[in-house]
């Protein structure tokens, strides 16, 4: 955690120089294992029948992933697209949302074409794990149809156990509650770590998160930064009533090597936008995109979902949310990405009805 610190105070000096003009980077092109990584680059792919009546049209999402992939990588074989991003040997872990069920949480159906894909790359079934925090959460959205149709493991972090040599350290002690790692222990320190499950820091090599978009009253959006942390870890109910350590633990938890390093893809399960409700499913403050959204940089993709969750309680004059924006400030800080749009790269393509239109976006222009 010392090296952790000492880059977090480094990296707020630059950012202060850099306000007044004297310290100037472009964005860092690796990350993690040594892959390639285009820092505030989205694909945001569009087919206008990917939902009916807020119902998720499945087969047409699941080739919708196919093209979305293969036009974000650049790759016209689906095969390519996969092993561009994953080996065969790895163990792929898909993290879902899936505390809201199955209509406003991260569909299944979406998941399902990520599966699909990795299949037919070579990626054998019994190693991809679709995973969240809770089992029960995961069974109650419906994604145990994915074990009968394709033979994955849908498994949950906290019921893995965690791992007592990978763990997130802050002063603030916790109220330890039965499974976490530490629960029933005493002693000096005892409730002031966070350990990583299992699942992230030894079973799966890659992860790829697949995140709503979906308000949520602390964070804003439970988007890939959120979704990722404050899932892979126990011990969080110390940060729950306490802003200003959520907006910084979120981001450290997801730079830990064990956690971020792994990240190989983010895609934001944009068919229905839901501005407000956050674990409720409340269709009356939902908005269909029929969109998938995809990248390598969670911070760029966070911030677009904040973009639009406001453009869209604008649009319906519903109440402003008041997230912990910090959360993002920090994360730029840390060089998890980028959250500026005039630095992002946007390109927007359509299938279905206009099949294969293909245009690059402003940064500035709104999800249409």
């Amino acid at each position: 955690m010392g090296e952790l610190v000492w880059r977090y105070f480094l990296l707020v000096g630059l950012g202060w120089l850099s306000g007044f003009g004297l310290w100037a980077e472009a964005p860092r092109e690796t990350v993690g294992h040594g892959q390639a990584r285009d820092l505030g680059t989205v694909l945001m792919a569009e087919d206008r029948g990917a939902m009916a009546t807020f119902s998720p049209q499945a087969e047409t999402i699941e080739r919708m992933v196919g093209f979305a992939l293969t036009n974000f990588t650049h790759h016209t074989s689906l095969r390519d697209a996969w092993l561009s991003l994953v080996r065969t040997q790895d163990i792929v872990g898909i993290k879902v949302h899936s505390a809201p069920g199955a209509t406003s949480g991260t569909r299944s159906s979406v998941v399902a074409g990520l599966i699909q894909g990795l299949i037919s790359a070579g990626v054998p079934a019994q190693q991809i794990i679709v995973w969240d925090r809770r089992l029960a959460d995961l069974k109650r959205a419906g994604f145990m149809d994915l074990v009968a149709r394709f033979g994955v493991q849908v498994l949950g972090s906290a019921e893995a156990g965690y791992d007592g040599t990978q763990f997130y350290e802050a002063p603030l002690l916790g109220q330890l509650v039965w499974g976490d790692h530490e629960f029933g222990q005493r002693g000096e320190g005892v409730g002031r770590k966070s350990f990583v499950s299992t699942l992230v820091s030894t079973k799966m090599t890659k992860i790829i998160v697949v995140t709503p978009l979906l308000n949520h009253n602390q964070t804003g959006v439970m988007g890939a930064i959120a979704s990722l942390a404050l899932g892979s870890v126990d011990n969080l109910h110390r940060f729950d009533l306490d802003p200003p350590r959520l907006a910084t633990a979120v981001p450290e938890l997801y730079a830990l090597p064990s956690v971020g390093d792994k990240v190989v893809l983010n895609v934001m399960d944009a068919l229905l936008c839901q501005y407000q409700g956050e674990e409720r499913s409340l269709l009356h403050y939902t908005v269909p995109l029929n969109q998938l959204w995809l990248s390598r940089d969670p911070l760029a993709l966070d911030t677009l979902a904040l973009n639009e969750l406001d453009r869209q309680r604008q649009a319906a004059e519903a109440p402003s949310s008041r997230p912990i924006l910090d959360i993002y400030q920090n994360a730029e800080v840390l060089d998890l990405g980028i959250s500026d749009v005039r630095r992002m790269k946007i390109e927007r393509v359509t299938w279905g009805e206009v099949a294969g239109v293909r245009r690059t976006a402003q940064a500035t222009d709104p999800v249409p």
